[in-house]
């Protein structure tokens, strides 16, 4: 019998923050980047923080920052920084997914999470929670083991209905009973996949379009969470 999938977005669904903010905040902390390039971000991060813009382009310039230092890495530092961030933040996660996932994984489901973050931080983290497959970016290493600024394979890993009609493929699932959890608009198009769609804490575009489409809403909050379209 085919497996059934439930898909979860990390960054913000899962975990309480962004695992790419962390490392590259941990990756300043121990040396491997320069201060300097939260130059790069810290206009966005206060306009964010003021709310006098969207966290979306916060989270934009803490990619491009990643994605301007991390070329001469070596692997082997990296991941020594990645484990130190997990091992930190392992438990910082939201009580509702983190309590889906449970429930999901009992039930026998296949669960896949996606991510922009990098693949090995992404691993390290899905990895304490039992999902079977995970996808991040991932950063070529060259031949002495150091990162080069190319990415791997990012036309997949840029859309996540596409990454999600793979892995139904290849691990020889069913979307019939599937699940799915997002929080932004950019997971839209992999919620009209599922069988449930799940718009977890969802910023403006996702949440019109879970009123729209009457799919489920969960906002959780403190010590509360709410659910509407039940």
């Amino acid at each position: 019998m085919k497996k059934k999938v439930a898909i979860f977005d990390i960054d913000g669904t899962i975990f309480r923050s962004s695992l790419l903010i962390e490392l590259v905040e941990a990756m300043i902390a121990e040396g491997l980047f320069s201060r300097n390039l939260r130059k790069i971000y810290a206009r966005q991060y206060k306009n964010w923080l003021d709310r006098k813009d969207i966290y979306d382009k916060y989270i934009n310039g803490v990619v491009l920052a990643y994605n301007e230092n991390i070329k001469g890495v070596r692997r082997s530092d990296f991941l020594k920084v990645a484990r130190k961030v997990i091992a930190f933040h392992k438990n910082r996660v939201y009580r509702f997914t983190r309590d889906l996932v449970r429930d999901l994984k009992k039930k026998n489901y296949y669960l896949l999470a996606i991510s922009h973050s990098p693949r090995e931080i992404v691993d390290e983290f899905s990895e304490k929670l039992g999902f079977n497959k995970v996808y991040g970016r991932i950063y070529k290493v060259d031949d002495h083991g150091k990162f080069t600024s190319e990415m791997l394979h990012l036309d997949l890993i840029s859309d996540k209905a596409k990454v999600l009609a793979r892995a139904v493929e290849k691990e020889n699932l069913t979307l019939r009973g599937s699940v799915g959890v997002g929080d932004t608009d950019s997971d839209i198009r992999f919620l009209k996949m599922v069988d449930r769609p799940i718009c977890f804490n969802p910023n403006k575009k996702l949440y019109d379009e879970a009123r729209r489409a009457g799919w489920e809403i969960v906002v959780e909050r403190k010590d509360v969470i709410y659910k509407f379209n039940d």
